[in-house]
C-alpha cells in the first residue's frame, strides 16, 4: 500500500481532478492578475512563475533606458556660403579656405525675413582674401572666404575677366567658357521641392562645375586661367566717369631676348624713351628705328580700340530702356565677411570695401 501511495503522490501533478481543471478554465484574466500581482500568481503556479520571470527579463532587454539625444536643427541657409564658388582661388589652396567652420549667419539674416536683402533678387559670388590674422595666440596667413551680394533684377554679368600680373593681356570671356553660370540656390527647407517650384527663386549663386579631379587632364595654361578669373561687371551709366588707359604693353620680339616694357603716350616722349632703353642695354642701338615704328603702331592700335569702345558704350547707353537704366542706378553691392566665433579667426580688423577691379568698392561691408 505504501508503494501505491507513493506512485499516486507522483502522479497527482500530471493528472488533476476533472473538477479542478474546470475551475481553472473558468477563471477570468482579471482574477489571474488580482491585487496580489504577478508574483502571487507565480507562487501559486511554479511553471507560470518561471515564465513570468523570463518575460520580465525580456521586457527589460527590449526596452532599455537610454538618454535622449538632441541634434541642433540646421539653419535654412546654413550651407549657402559653401555653395558659392570662390572665384579666382588657386586650386591647391581651396582646402585652406575650408580649414575652419566659418560662420556666415550675417548673410543668412540679411536674406531672411526682416533682413536688409529679404525679398530682393540677389546674385552671390565668392572670393578669398589671404590675410595675416590672429587665432589662439598665434598669427598666420589665412584664406578668408568672402561673399559678395549684388542686388539686381537681372544677372550683373554673364562674363568673366581673366587677368593677372603674369599675363600680358586681359581677356573678357563668357562665363560658360570657364564652366561657370548663375544658378538658383535651393534653401534646405525646399530641397525636396520640384524644379517648377523654384522658378521664382530670389537667390542665385555663381557656380563652377569644373571638378578638381579633372584638372590633371587639362593643360597648365587652362588650369591657371581658372586661378586668374575675376567676376566681371560693366556699368554703362558710369563709363563716362572712368578714364581710359593711355598705357600700352610692349613686347618687342628681338634676339637674344625680347624687350618688355610699358609706354604711356601721354607721359612718355618716344625719342627719349627709346634712348633710355639703349642706354640701359635693354635695346640694341641698331634696333632703334624698328622699335620706334613698333611703338607707334601699338599706340595707334590702342587709340583705335579706345575710340571704338567709347563709341560702342555710347551706343549701348542710348539703347538702354528706362527700366534698365533704373536697374543700374539702383544696383547695390554688399560684401560679407565671416562672423567671429571661438572656433574661427577674428577677421574684423582686415575688412575692406574693395571687391575687384571691375566691381570697385562695395556699397556696404558687413
Amino acid at each position: 500500500m505504501r508503494k501505491g501511495t507513493k506512485r499516486k503522490a507522483k502522479a497527482e501533478p500530471k493528472a488533476k481532478p476533472e473538477e479542478d481543471q474546470k475551475n481553472e478554465a473558468s477563471q477570468s484574466p482579471a482574477e489571474e492578475t488580482n491585487s496580489e500581482g504577478p508574483s502571487r500568481n507565480a507562487e501559486l503556479d511554479p511553471s507560470r512563475g518561471a515564465a513570468g520571470k523570463a518575460g520580465r527579463k525580456r521586457a527589460k532587454v527590449a526596452k532599455p533606458e537610454t538618454e535622449t539625444e538632441y541634434f541642433a536643427e540646421k539653419r535654412n541657409l546654413e550651407d549657402l556660403w559653401l555653395q558659392v564658388f570662390p572665384v579666382g582661388t588657386e586650386w591647391d589652396q581651396l582646402d585652406m579656405v575650408y580649414e575652419y567652420k566659418w560662420n556666415f549667419t550675417n548673410l543668412e539674416e540679411a536674406l531672411e525675413e526682416g533682413g536688409e536683402l529679404h525679398d530682393k533678387k540677389v546674385y552671390l559670388f565668392g572670393c578669398t582674401e589671404p590675410q595675416l590674422v590672429p587665432f589662439k595666440d598665434q598669427s598666420k596667413v589665412t584664406m578668408i572666404p568672402v561673399v559678395v551680394a549684388v542686388v539686381s533684377p537681372f544677372p550683373p554679368s554673364d562674363k568673366i575677366g581673366i587677368k593677372s600680373v603674369q599675363r600680358e593681356t586681359e581677356e573678357i570671356v563668357p562665363m560658360k567658357q570657364m564652366k561657370m553660370d548663375w544658378v538658383p540656390y535651393i534653401p534646405l527647407e525646399k530641397r525636396e521641392s520640384q524644379v517648377e517650384k523654384l522658378k521664382n527663386s530670389q537667390i542665385f549663386i555663381l557656380s563652377c562645375n569644373q571638378r578638381r579631379a579633372g584638372l590633371r587632364h587639362l593643360k597648365i595654361e587652362r588650369v591657371k586661367k581658372f586661378e586668374y578669373c575675376l567676376p566681371y561687371f560693366y556699368d554703362p551709366l558710369q563709363e563716362d566717369e572712368l578714364e581710359q588707359s593711355t598705357v600700352v604693353d610692349l613686347l618687342f620680339p628681338i634676339d637674344p631676348k625680347p624687350v618688355f616694357c610699358e609706354f604711356d603716350w601721354e607721359l612718355d616722349e618716344l625719342e627719349e624713351f627709346t634712348d633710355n632703353l639703349i642706354a640701359e642695354e635693354e635695346l640694341p642701338a641698331d634696333q632703334k628705328e624698328p622699335f620706334k615704328n613698333y611703338v607707334k603702331e601699338k599706340v595707334r592700335e590702342a587709340k583705335k580700340a579706345n575710340r571704338e569702345a567709347r563709341e560702342a558704350r555710347k551706343k549701348a547707353r542710348e539703347e538702354l530702356s528706362q527700366e534698365t537704366r533704373k536697374a543700374y542706378k539702383d544696383m547695390k553691392f554688399y560684401k560679407f565677411y565671416p562672423v567671429p566665433t571661438p572656433d574661427t579667426p577674428d577677421v574684423s580688423g582686415v575688412k575692406a570695401p574693395f571687391i575687384n577691379r571691375y566691381y570697385g568698392k562695395a556699397h556696404k561691408v558687413i
